[in-house]
């Protein structure tokens, strides 16, 4: 048996169906009833906020995301300055700590990265690795 999904009535602003789910009891969404009109314009006008903070702090802090090995320790690096900024205490020390934990993993991380990348090399070569000695 194959149930409709519900869509709202109206369209988006490139005359496409809206695509998201109508409230309950209604046929239209969120964005799309007039008695949430206020609120829709509030989380809009946070939205905006939001994307223009992101690209801010991307800009400012050289942070590209947390898709790879060296995004995370940007992050960490970032974190680490910011706690070293810090007032000497406990907190700070709990911080650092943590920090220091968390980067030691990443440059395992980041070891058995590259030497499985060397292996694979390897592998890819026939058996020979950077000498040019065929492996048993």
């Amino acid at each position: 048996m194959v149930v409709a999904k519900r869509q709202c009535r109206d369209l988006n602003a490139s005359g496409d169906p809206c695509g998201y789910a109508p409230i309950k009891e209604k046929d239209v969404c969120f964005w799309h009833d007039p008695d949430s009109e206020e609120q829709a314009r509030e989380a809009r006008r946070l939205g905006g906020i939001r994307r223009r903070r992101e690209g801010i702090l991307q800009g400012t802090y050289d942070f590209g995301g947390l898709a790879s090995v060296e995004d995370l320790r940007r992050v960490l690096e970032i974190a680490a300055m910011d706690a070293l900024a810090l007032d000497n205490s406990v907190a700070r020390v709990r911080a650092l700590t943590s920090i220091v934990q968390v980067g030691s993993k990443l440059l395992e991380v980041g070891e058995l990265e590259d030497r499985l990348v060397s292996l694979e090399r390897i592998v890819e070569q026939g058996g020979s690795d950077e000498r040019g000695d065929q492996t048993d």
